[in-house]
């Protein structure tokens, strides 16, 4: 006889199938950005790469405002799917989809008009503020496409299906990868070259995701002739989404203090930061595959109504991040200097730099990926802005503190970098408090609804 599956065996295998596509795909996005690093380090030198990193934070801060709210979407449309209401699925795709097209289009004006000046406010050194500039400018012209794809994406994800992302990004990132080489390599167009290369695919991925949710027949199918905003809809996704945006903008923004720090510490320190920081967000999707995975399962729990199920996804979610870092920092401590060098060949100065970065930060992204999977407890619930509040107050108001005052003591580059893993080990043990008290009440509250529904029930007959 076949021994039983338990509950926890069975959310581990569910998680970890789902989350593997996620990892793919969320790589593959992330190395968009090194693609535009790796390129311009082998043609255009030190003053490029310190260019295109110096913009990391700053483009994070204006997309994720918006983006937090493709997180609503999904949801909206996991709690729908939980609940079997396919028809208030169907309108929430409407709605998400309407609401991403007119963001987009806002995305890319204020990003293209604001970005160069809010650079120099960075403090952004004059040997690469101009490269800079033109980066930022030309990367928001693809802002719309990006956006509206990460929206599907989201509700794709939501309903249980990490692997067809995967295949549109593998695509669209094999255009981004020859059109780099093309610009920069051949036509010698820099850094506008890394960064006109990225709007075609931004555009391709938008269009694959925008005909497999045409032809298919589901609650996720999409039409534009029935694209419309239901107000109800639209309310819950703010709802949700706002919070999740201004958290991940308030993260952006405490990186953007952050990144000021690091560009008073010099163009060395800068493209040194910029290479280790592409490592970490290719490790830091690794992590965040598992936040997705526990934000899906449970908005599903919660449309189900089956809260107990809460806390044993979100166990499982965080025993995978740790199978994955016994099995990845053996892989990142031995081939330190092999990754670090493919962003800083011959620049031993930079790569000393880089390393200082990489030991503090890249090895302890986990804790990163552990606090999200908190977040994604609270957000799955409907908790968004309680999520919001945590992060503000225990990561990034910290953060800001730190370089402040610590930063001020100690005017070093691991001083900076150190304020990162303090503040998610703080936020965390603050996030899974409020997930045990909100997940109990949650519990409680459906057990006096049954208790009530079968008392009426006991009166009727």
């Amino acid at each position: 006889m076949d021994k039983a599956v338990t509950p926890k065996e069975r959310y581990l295998k569910r998680i970890m199938f789902f989350s593997i596509p996620l990892m793919l795909s969320g790589l593959l996005q992330s190395l968009y950005n090194a693609l535009d690093l790796v390129v311009v380090s082998r043609f255009d030198g030190q003053a490029a790469i310190a260019a295109v990193g110096s913009t990391t934070s700053l483009t994070a801060l204006i997309l994720n405002l918006f983006m937090g709210l493709s997180v609503g979407a999904g949801i909206c449309v996991a709690h729908g799917i939980g609940a079997k209401q396919y028809d208030d699925v169907k309108k929430t795709v409407r709605t998400a989809v309407a609401t991403a097209l007119l963001l987009g289009v806002f995305v890319a004006v204020i990003g293209f008009f604001l970005a160069p000046q809010m650079l120099k406010w960075m403090g952004t050194p004059a040997d690469v503020i101009d490269g800079a500039s033109i980066y930022v400018k030309i990367f928001f012209l693809g802002a719309p496409f990006s956006i509206l794809y990460n929206y599907c994406a989201s509700m794709l994800r939501a309903a249980g299906d990490s692997k067809r992302p995967l295949i549109f990004l593998s695509v669209s990132g094999i255009v981004k990868l020859v059109l780099n080489i093309l610009f920069v390599a051949v036509f010698h167009m820099g850094v506008a070259g890394v960064a006109l290369a990225t709007i075609p695919a931004h555009i391709l991925s938008c269009i694959m995701i925008l005909i497999h949710m045409r032809k298919t027949d589901g609650c996720l199918h999409f039409s534009f002739k029935e694209m419309r905003i239901y107000k109800d809809k639209l309310v819950k996704i703010l709802v949700i989404g706002i919070p999740s945006g201004i958290q991940r903008s308030l993260f952006s923004l405490a990186n953007v203090v952050i990144q000021s720090s690091i560009n008073s510490l010099g163009s060395t320190v800068m493209a040194g930061s910029a290479a280790s920081q592409n490592i970490e967000s290719l490790v830091y999707v690794v992590y965040n595959a598992f936040y997705e995975g526990a934000l899906t399962f449970t908005g599903q729990a919660v449309g189900a109504k089956k809260y107990k199920q809460i806390k044993k996804i979100l166990i499982t979610a965080v025993a995978c991040i740790m199978i994955v870092v016994a099995v990845l920092t053996p892989f990142l401590l031995i081939f330190k200097d092999a990754l670090l060098s493919i962003y800083l060949p011959d620049n031993p100065e930079a790569m000393g730099a880089a390393s200082v970065r990489y030991m503090i930060l890249v090895l302890t992204y986990f804790l990163c990926g552990i606090m999200e999977v908190g977040s994604a407890g609270l957000r799955g619930m409907g908790r968004s802005t309680l999520s919001m509040i945590i992060s503000l107050i225990g990561a990034c108001l910290l953060r800001i503190v730190w370089v402040k005052t610590v930063f001020l003591i100690i005017p070093t580059a691991w001083c900076i970098y150190l304020s990162m893993p303090v503040s998610w080990v703080l936020t965390s043990a603050v996030l899974f408090i409020f997930v045990a008290v909100v997940v109990r009440k949650a519990i409680k509250n459906e057990e006096i609804r049954q208790s009530n529904k079968q008392k009426l029930a006991e009166k009727a007959d």
